[in-house]
Formats: C-alpha cells, sequence, structure tokens
C-alpha cells in the first residue's frame, strides 16, 4: 500500500493488483469508522503529462447505489470493474497498476434540479434522465467542464439522449478521494 494514498484510493489499487494476479475479489470487510455503503465510482486515468491536470482515462465504473454490504466491497467490486470490465477500454494487465491515478469517488443521494442554475459542475455531479429509461451521468469536478451547460450535454450524449428530448435533471455531491 502506497502510504502517501488515502486508504480508500490504495484499496482500489491493491483490489486491481489482487484479481488480476488471482482472478479473485480482495475480500476488505468493513473497519471501523467507515461510512455506511453509498453510491461509489472508481476512476483510473494514465499518468499526466506536462501541463495536464489528469491523463487519459483508462477505466471508470460506477454505481449510484451501494449493491455491496459494505463500502469496502462496494470500493472492490467498482475498482475491479473499472480495471477489466469497462467496454471502452481494453482491460489493465498487471504492470499498469502502479502507475495509474486512481480517483474513488462516494456519492451522496442524489436530488432533482428545475433547470442548470442550480447546478455547479466544481460541487456537484448530474444525472439526466431521458425518454425511454436512458441516464447519463458524470461526476462533479473534473477538469475541463466549467459550465452546467457542458456537464448536461456530455451526459445527454453518454446516454445518447439527443438535446431536443425532454429530460429531468439529478444532482449529487460525492466525497472524492
Amino acid at each position: 500500500m502506497n502510504t502517501g494514498e488515502h486508504s480508500f484510493v490504495a484499496l482500489a489499487r491493491d483490489a486491481i493488483r489482487f484479481y488480476l494476479a488471482t482472478d479473485e475479489f480482495l475480500d476488505a470487510p468493513p473497519e471501523p469508522g467507515d461510512p455506511p455503503p453509498s453510491g461509489v465510482f472508481v476512476s483510473l486515468h494514465d499518468g499526466a503529462a506536462s501541463g495536464q491536470v489528469e491523463g487519459p482515462l483508462r477505466g471508470c465504473i460506477g454505481s449510484v447505489r451501494p449493491r455491496q454490504g459494505s463500502l469496502r466491497s462496494e470500493i472492490v467490486r467498482l475498482a475491479v470493474a473499472a480495471a477489466t470490465s469497462d467496454p471502452r477500454f481494453a482491460p489493465l494487465n498487471p504492470g499498469e497498476v502502479d502507475s495509474l491515478d486512481v480517483t474513488v469517488y462516494l456519492l451522496g443521494d442524489a436530488e432533482p434540479v428545475e433547470d442548470l442554475d442550480d447546478l455547479d459542475p466544481s460541487r456537484y455531479g448530474v444525472i439526466v434522465d431521458g425518454p425511454g429509461g436512458r441516464t447519463g451521468l458524470l461526476l462533479p469536478a473534473i477538469p475541463g467542464i466549467a459550465t452546467a451547460r457542458e456537464q448536461v450535454d456530455i451526459a445527454r450524449r453518454k446516454a445518447s439522449i439527443s438535446p431536443d428530448d425532454p429530460v429531468r435533471l439529478s444532482r449529487f455531491e460525492a466525497e472524492i478521494y
């Protein structure tokens, strides 16, 4: 474990290493003081080039609601999924794990909002619900996204929701590690 990393980030990295070596999930029992299970996203990036805030995305998987019995189990499962099952990327190789930037997002409860004025991409993530059950989500504090309009437009595109389709918006806060 890298002592400079938050314990949730170190857990995610250890879970990926363990899974790639054994094809099994790391056992991560709850620890005293852990928050209750919540929605979690794990984002993996290659190292940033000089002058960049973050490097290219290598995987990002999450869930708005918890599916495991503990927060640590949730982090383990989603870290492994981000490393091996994000359909946009090839699965990671064991030699790549130590060079990745790993971010763990603990999601707060989503709340409906009326319009873009209720959003702030530096503080809130956004969920866009459109026709046919299509849903797009964008995490908060993503470098390069400065306006609520950009944030909603990207979430729409992720869910293949047309700019003309009516949508419901929700926002959520996240603890970011």
